[in-house]
């Protein structure tokens, strides 16, 4: 048994995101839909250490962990290239997918789901590691420059996702005073073909499950 499968789950942003760069590359793929409430034999075969999706299966090879997923896509089918060319601007590229997913992501969900005293701090966390990505994407349509690429990917979340997190905890974090050009930036990535017929979360319930893997 050959070709290539993605077992994942539609709720988790962790997997959508190599569904779009699997999009973008024209790579026909069977997806293999999870229930994270009773892990399948399939995840638990495919990766063993972590539990996690999403997972691609390449000719029966399967590889865990969405930001190495990506990698090894771009490596993979040529293209349509994600990550830059140039070694100093890849680097820079892993390292902005690592902040994103180890300091945004974190920071936004807890702003999100912090009550009481320690909500005021958290949002101003998340604002300041969002603050960030508005200096990384200042006159840039895209972060990959005039064409999607590998840090789109990793942070489409944001446009697709954000407005009901930030609904969901009762604040607002990208105002159009302070993030323009991430705004700017939102509204060109929901425009672009890779993202389009993408279903929003729009209940609480889902807006918590965006992170579950």
């Amino acid at each position: 048994m050959g070709g290539v499968k993605l077992v994942a789950t539609t709720q988790s942003f962790f997997c959508t995101r190599v569904q779009w760069a699997l999009k973008l590359k024209g790579v026909e793929y069977e997806i293999i839909e999870e229930d994270l409430r009773n892990k399948s034999p399939i995840l638990l075969k495919y990766n063993p250490v972590y539990k996690k999706v999403p997972v691609l299966v390449h000719d029966d090879t399967p590889i865990a962990e969405s930001l190495v997923i990506l990698e090894y896509i771009d490596e993979t089918w040529k293209e349509n290239p994600l990550l830059p060319q140039d070694p100093c601007d890849r680097a820079a590229a892993r390292f902005w997918a690592k902040f994103a997913d180890e300091k945004v992501v974190f920071g936004v969900w807890t702003a999100c789901t912090t009550e009481g005293e320690g909500k005021e701090k958290a949002i101003e966390a998340a604002l300041e590691s969002l603050a960030h990505l508005e200096k990384q994407i200042e006159g840039k349509k895209f972060f990959g420059g005039e064409q999607i690429g590998y840090l789109d990917l990793v942070l489409g979340w944001i446009p697709h996702w954000l407005n009901t997190m930030e609904e969901v905890g009762g604040m607002k974090l990208l105002e159009a005073e302070k993030f323009p050009c991430l705004l700017e930036w939102g509204q060109n990535s929901k425009l672009h073909p890779y993202s389009t017929n993408q279903r929003m979360h729009s209940t609480q319930r889902e807006a918590y499950r965006i992170l579950d893997r």
